[in-house]
């Protein structure tokens, strides 16, 4: 039913729209949100537009000087908490934190995540992009259910990628142990990872009010891009040999607060009341990606597929318990 429900809804924002103006009209008072990753790039402008719309953010962070230099400059209600997606019990130690504070979480945007990095591995062996994008906040979301289900209309925000393009789960291999290490096949499995935990979310959790949405916040250079040299990034076509921009890069990327938005989006618009398991993307839901396709758009069928969706759930559930 996922793939049926990519067709756009024309929310009036567009690929450009920064996330200030997305919340612009939005009163968020009284919501509890945790953004991770909310110290940095995107995320640290996710954080902006919630916590200057009347929003209490909560920002887990693996180096909490690093968040608050960071973050010292932001407005709102903010606190630091102590967190590394990379060790299991420290996600578990946090959310118990979050649950003893007895309040709901009505807002939980799964923002954190690494991209084409080295090999590595994490937690009991896991290959690091899939064990910090995917499992580290797959752990994160069930531990702070009780939390989302007492808010009575939770929002879960997964960012995803269009670099999910690149290839589905590799259910025989997902961690690399039989197969040579590639950082881009890694990070495509990571973020088609992402967009199906929150299908299998949101079928799970949509009788107990709480929706999931995935997201693909668009090209944006942030430190994100840490792993990857200025040669390889030319390479790609990101940039020219000068470290500027080529014309057709800089019309298509955005800037950190534009990239923010569609998180921001999905977690607020009451455009998306009802709906949930939708790839979203440019502040609207994805339309299913065709032969015309361009491959930074659109969602393809093994990002928004039930029967993975739950495979993926069920296999990820046995990785954790080993944890």
């Amino acid at each position: 039913m996922s793939a049926e429900n990519q067709i756009p809804i024309g929310s009036g924002f567009g690929a450009k729209t920064p996330a200030a103006e997305v919340v612009a009209s939005i009163d968020l008072s009284g919501r509890n949100v945790i953004v991770t990753g909310g110290y940095s790039g995107i995320g640290l402008e996710t954080v902006r537009a919630l916590a200057g719309a009347g929003a209490r953010v909560t920002v887990p962070a693996r180096n909490r000087l690093k968040a608050k230099d960071n973050l010292a400059g932001v407005t709102g209600d903010i606190a630091i908490a102590d967190m590394d997606l990379a060790d299991i019990a420290s996600v578990k130690a946090f959310a118990g934190e979050i649950l003893s504070g007895g309040q709901p979480l009505h807002i939980l945007i799964n923002n954190a995540g690494i991209m084409a990095c080295p090999e590595a591995r994490v937690g009991p062996g896991w290959e690091s992009q899939f064990g910090v994008n995917h499992l580290g906040h797959m752990a994160l979301g069930l531990a702070l259910l009780p939390a989302l289900r007492q808010a009575e209309g939770a929002r879960v925000v997964a960012l995803s990628s269009t670099a999910h393009i690149g290839g589905g789960i590799l259910w025989d291999d997902p961690h690399f142990s039989k197969n040579a290490y590639d950082k881009w096949l890694a990070y495509s499995q990571a973020k088609t990872a992402n967009a199906l935990f929150a299908l299998a979310l949101d079928m799970r959790e949509q009788s107990n009010a709480i929706r999931a949405f995935s997201v693909h916040p668009g090209g944006i250079f942030t430190p994100l891009q840490r792993h990857l040299p200025d040669e390889e990034m030319v390479a790609l076509g990101w940039k020219n040999a000068d470290g500027t921009m080529p014309p057709a890069v800089k019309a298509l990327f955005k800037t950190p607060e534009q990239g923010a938005s569609t998180s921001v989006w999905a977690a607020t618009s009451s455009r998306l009341n009802g709906m949930g398991g939708v790839y979203c993307e440019n502040c609207d839901v994805a339309r299913m990606g065709d032969e015309n396709s361009q491959r930074w758009e659109h969602v393809r069928p093994w990002a928004c597929d039930d029967a993975d969706a739950e495979r993926l759930w069920d296999m990820s559930e046995e990785m954790l318990a080993e944890a």
